[in-house]
This record gives C-alpha cells, structure tokens and sequence, in this order.
C-alpha cells in the first residue's frame, strides 16, 4: 500500500488530503484492467471516464479559478502509480489546454475549457518541431497574417494526442523578431482544412503521438492566444506549471515500483526466509524509500511555491523533474532486479513502469536540458541577478 504520510506535510492543506484519497479510491475501482492495446480508443475512454468522475476539470481553471499546482501533481502522482495512461490522458488535458488558461480571452476560455474539463474534447500541446526540440526559439512553423487570418504552414513532430485531439494549442513563426520573441500562439481545431495527421509514432510505452502537417492551413486571427510575439513567454509559462507535474507522475511510477518491490521481497523466499531479511535487499529497499521521499519533497515545495504566488519556479520546477525522473528509472530499476525473471515478463507491472518510465526523463525538457537550466539560475543567483 502506498505510503500517505506525505500529505501531511506543510505543503499540503486539508482539501488537497481529502482529495487525494477520493481519487485514490475512485481509481482503484475505475482503472482496473485498463485495455492498452488501442491506445487511442483507450485514452479517448480515459478521457471520457476523467470527465464524468469530476477529475478533469482540475486540468484547467474556470472564471475566477487558479490553477491549484499541488492537486495537479497529486492528480498525476496518484493516476500514474494506477495506469500510466490515465495519468498521461489527464495530464494532456491540462498541458493542452494550459495557455489557454493562463492567456485566453473570456471567449475562448468559455468556449474551450468547459469541454475539456468535461472530457468532451480531447486536447494537445503542439511545440516540438523535427528540427528543434526543446530549442524552441528555433521553430520554423509560419503563420503568415493574411486580412483576418493567419495561415499556417509547416510541420510539428512527437506531438502528444497527437491524430486523436479535438484542439491544438500551437506555436508558429509569426516574424515580429528574430528567435524566441518571433513566435506566436494559437488555438486549432483538427478540422482544419490544410491540417493532416502525416504520420503515428510508436514508442517502447505506447501512446497517441503523431507527426501533423500543416499546408496552407487558414486559422482567424481570434485564434491567436495574447500577443503577437508572446508566443515562447506563453510556452515557458505553461511548461514552468506542468513541468512540476511530470515529476509528479515519476513519483507515481517509482511508488508503484517501491510497493511491487515490497510485496515481492516479503512473499519471495530464498532458502526458506524471505527475501527481505537478505540485508542487501534491505539496502535498495531503503535506497528506494528515500528516493521517493526527496522527490515528493522536491515535487511538492515547486507545487507550494508556485501555489503561493511565486511568478516563475523555472529553477525549482527544474530541479523536481531532473530528480525526480532520474531517480524513478533507478528505483524502477531495482524493482526490476528484485524480481528476478519476473521482472522482465512481458506484462508484469515493473516490466510496464520500466517501459513508461523511460520517455520522462525526454519530453518537456530533457535531463540534460535541466540541468544547464538549474546550473544557469545558480550563477544568476550567484551573482545577484
């Protein structure tokens, strides 16, 4: 049984305890034998399932609403130690529909985010670009203003949801200036004329990705999200939120991983004792406890800063992700070992968090690219900037 004593932490407020333990049991009951065969018939159930059961409107805030950090990781933390693709159903809901949240217009939050919230509408996040990826001052997507309009053209690539998506939040070269400050954000429906699904990626975790295409693709201005040139201010702002959240959904994964490990050691004998009363087994279950305990520190003081008003936890955010995803794949991996040939049984439960791990330490920021982030905020901070 996964360890709860953490919502007792000063991070945490009553409501977020109470929350976590309704999803817990939702999920225990909802998320059981999860077909993963059809990914995309999969998520679009998930989706479906997040929506009626309340869960998904906690993707995005309504009206006078803020975005609650600390119960969006406790959202992914707990739907990632269930199933790893409610957790990346929900956390697409979120990533996909975030600008939106933080820089629509009235009219555009009320006419997307009642959907999603509900899980009526599938949402996703379009960024990287074949030759750019977390580089993002180097897209080269256009959007070219055209009277009333924008026309797109261009490619984006390793696109979550990805051919299943309803809506597109999607970045492009609009030329106000060269790098970061040329590019803008839109809101695009699937059904665009112009816009194509060119090709489905597979992965050793599967899930919905695609490459899209766009050619001469027509969107109206009032697709635009802010200004012209905020586009990459848009895109750090959103990744500054659910970076955080990536984190937490490794926490996930490496809580799983630490209670598969803990049943098997205590059920597994070796000549006639448990497995567990071997002391180096003892060692890598300890080592995995306090992983998973300086991640969720790390984790939830990101989520808390952020809650708190602070404008940017670039550093913060950072420095959760980088830990946290690094050291899910090592605890995972421990609990590979310890179960022996079990652990790389097709289907067994360490063998699937070892598939789902792996791509966390990659997407919205490689680990590399975390660590120049945090080493680059030390200077600064260094020097007094």
């Amino acid at each position: 049984m996964a360890d709860k004593s953490f919502l007792s932490w000063p991070f945490f407020e009553p409501h977020h305890a109470t929350y976590a333990a309704d999803l817990d049991a939702w999920a225990a009951e909802a998320l059981t034998d999860i077909d993963h065969s059809d990914t995309d018939a999969a998520c679009r159930s998930l989706v479906k399932a997040l929506g009626a059961g309340g869960w998904a409107k906690h993707s995005a805030a309504e009206g006078q609403e803020k975005l609650d950090v600390r119960t969006l990781c406790l959202t992914r933390e707990t739907l990632a130690r269930h199933d790893g693709l409610a957790d990346f159903s929900f956390a697409m809901q979120g990533l996909g529909t975030g600008a939106i949240t933080l820089f629509g217009t009235e009219e555009q939050k009320s006419h997307w985010l009642p959907l999603t919230r509900s899980g009526q509408a599938i949402s996703a996040f379009a960024l990287t670009e074949p030759q750019s990826g977390s580089d993002v001052a180097n897209s080269t997507m256009t959007a070219e203003r055209d009277g009333d309009d924008y026309i797109l053209n261009g490619e984006k690539t390793w696109i979550s949801n990805g051919g299943i998506a309803d809506v597109y939040t999607l970045f492009a070269r609009t030329g106000e200036a060269p790098g970061a400050k040329g590019l803008s954000a839109f809101i695009v429906p699937a059904d665009l004329p112009g816009f194509e699904v060119v090709e489905r990626l597979e992965t050793i975790a599967p899930h919905p990705l695609a490459t899209l295409r766009f050619t001469d693709c027509r969107i109206p201005a009032s697709a635009m999200l802010g200004q012209p040139g905020q586009g990459f201010k848009i895109a750090m702002s959103v990744l500054d939120v659910f970076r955080t959240t990536v984190a937490a959904a490794a926490l996930g994964f490496a809580r799983r991983a630490l209670d598969e490990a803990l049943a098997r050691v205590q059920a597994r004998e070796v000549q006639g004792a448990p497995l567990f009363e071997l002391q180096m087994v003892q060692g890598h279950i300890a080592d995995m406890a306090m992983e998973v305990d300086a991640a969720a520190l790390l984790i939830y003081r990101a989520a808390w800063a952020k809650d708190m008003g602070a404008p940017r936890v670039t550093r913060e955010a950072a420095m959760a992700k980088l830990f946290a995803t690094d050291q899910a794949q090592q605890i995972i991996d421990r609990a590979v070992q310890l179960h022996g040939g079990d652990g790389v049984k097709s289907g067994e439960t360490v063998e699937k968090l070892y598939r789902e791990i792996r791509a966390l330490r990659i997407y919205e920021g490689a680990s590399d690219v975390q660590r120049v982030i945090i080493a680059r905020q030390a200077m600064a901070n260094h020097l007094g900037e």
